[in-house]
């Protein structure tokens, strides 16, 4: 395998990195607001949004081995991978525009339309986020650069996670002056031009390194099995279904948290007390002055501190990845992986605690939970290309796409199960958007979603980190071994 230069420049990292800004624009706002979306904007009933969310994303999780198989024997002068990047770049913003597009159709050709569009844009996510994750894998063997790279990779995450999370839905009133179905449509289309631009840069600086030699031959019967006999590889496909699980779920029900659960009025003496009123009203003011228009927040509390409580957990996450790396090589990524992840689950059993009145504790959580969850964040998938060096260092062979589609598959399913989780267990709740007070049961059910179920699922992702035997010691031996492999294949 040619792997003349271990090392990534800076401007590589950063051209990398925006692929995954841009893919994380479409993927957060699916995260945090599809079911929002379906319930509350194209008004499709809870139970019914639910199918959608689960069937539509389970048919765009079997679609990523598939990917993997054709990526893997992709062979052009750019590279396996880099290509596909480019060529779904203008498809995946497309289909993320049609997906978020709310046409006046019938009860059933609003279901048809969702399920469609949802499908298609699983699927486009698949042939383009496929080959950018596995990119990761060949861009170097160096896994002290890998780890940079993923710190890199998922400050650009972290990015797009604050403008979705902190910023989409004072977007949405704003461009879409108060019509929610306006505002989205305005919004992805920004997020769609802007995905395309980054995905061309990011093919354009990037170079794949790590190449096979043309002595590699593997049926796809080989890669199965190779994969089956792969403990860390079973270990992080698992893992991986229930990280998304929690993710979507929590993420998906935080909006209805704020909406159903926590006291407005407290809210609103919230933000008036720690001053961020007086800051928009000042940023207002400053604007006015300069002979330009205000800047328009949203004036209910629920939706403003929706947005801060998210940006602030989001900035939190940006700082604990800048300890990530320096943890991960003197520890290890598996031992960090797991105590950050541990932590931040038990930072999330808290909110099941705290009175609708208690809105500096929710908020003080939510700063620690960001922290501790951010320094996990880049670890997974320098982990996932960690078990790709292992396969090559176990077998002989190197099968990138094959095992970074099996983790994109976890991946998906867990989106679609956590998705179809939020509606779903909105719909057993007794969760109906039209009335302005929701049940005791269905606030009961929203709390429970915000924190019990999330800190379980994510205590089984940690669990599964006791059949992963990649340890520091490992990932020395590994990365040596194949070095001098690739030194004598040359």
């Amino acid at each position: 395998m040619d792997n003349t230069s271990q090392k990534v420049s800076f401007i590589e990292k950063v051209g990398y990195s925006l692929g995954d800004l841009a893919a994380n624009l479409i993927f957060q706002t699916l995260m945090t607001f599809l079911a929002f979306f379906y319930t509350d904007v194209y008004k499709i009933p809870p139970g019914t949004a639910s199918a959608i969310i689960f069937t539509g994303g389970m048919i765009g999780a079997f679609f990523n081995p598939v990917m993997g198989i054709i990526a893997d024997r992709t062979m052009t002068r750019w590279g396996k991978f880099r290509p596909w990047i480019l060529w779904t770049a203008v498809p995946f913003g497309i289909i993320a525009m049609l997906a978020f597009s709310t046409p006046g159709f019938s009860p059933t050709g609003k279901i048809a339309y969702a399920l469609i569009t949802y499908i298609l844009l699983v699927i486009a996510y698949s042939a383009n986020n496929l080959p950018y994750a596995s990119l990761s894998g060949v861009l170097t063997g160096d896994m002290a650069e890998r780890n940079s790279i993923s710190s890199y990779r998922f400050v650009a995450v972290m990015v797009a996670q604050f403008i979705v999370q902190g910023l989409l839905l004072p977007l949405v009133l704003i461009l879409g002056d108060g019509d929610k179905t306006k505002g989205f449509e305005h919004v992805m289309a920004i997020f769609a031009v802007t995905g395309v631009i980054f995905f061309v840069i990011t093919f354009l600086t990037t170079k794949e390194r790590i190449i096979p030699t043309a002595e590699q031959k593997s049926s796809i019967k080989d890669d199965v099995k190779d994969l089956s006999r792969n403990k860390p590889w079973i270990a992080m496909l698992v893992l991986t279904v229930f990280i998304f699980i929690t993710l979507s779920l929590k993420g998906g029900m935080y909006v209805f948290y704020f909406k159903n659960y926590l006291n407005g009025d407290s809210l609103t003496s919230f933000l008036q007390n720690i001053g961020f009123n007086g800051f928009i009203a000042g940023l207002n003011g400053l604007l006015v002055n300069m002979g330009l228009h205000g800047f328009t927040w949203p004036k209910d509390a629920p939706t403003s501190a929706f947005s801060l409580f998210n940006a602030g957990g989001i900035i939190m996450m940006m700082v604990g990845i800048g300890f990530s790396k320096t943890l991960a090589d003197r520890f290890g990524k598996r031992d960090v992986f797991g105590t950050s992840l541990f932590v931040s689950a038990l930072c999330l059993l808290l909110f099941y605690f705290y009175a609708p009145q208690s809105i500096a504790l929710v908020f003080l959580t939510q700063l620690a939970h960001g922290f501790f969850y951010g320094i996990s964040t880049p670890l997974l998938w320098a982990m996932i290309a960690d078990v790709a060096d292992y396969s090559e260092w176990k077998n002989n062979r190197r099968a990138t796409a094959i095992i970074f589609s099996a983790m994109i598959f976890g991946l998906k399913a867990g989106l679609s199960i956590g998705g179809a989780l939020v509606a779903g267990i909105l719909a057993s709740y007794g969760y109906d958007q039209q009335l302005p007070v929701q049940s005791p049961e269905t606030i009961s059910g929203i709390r429970l979603s915000m924190s019990v179920f999330p800190t379980l699922t994510f205590c089984v992702s940690v669990a599964c980190l006791f059949f992963y035997e990649i340890n520091k010691s490992k990932e020395t031996q590994i990365q040596t071994e194949l070095t001098e492999r690739r030194k004598s294949s040359k």
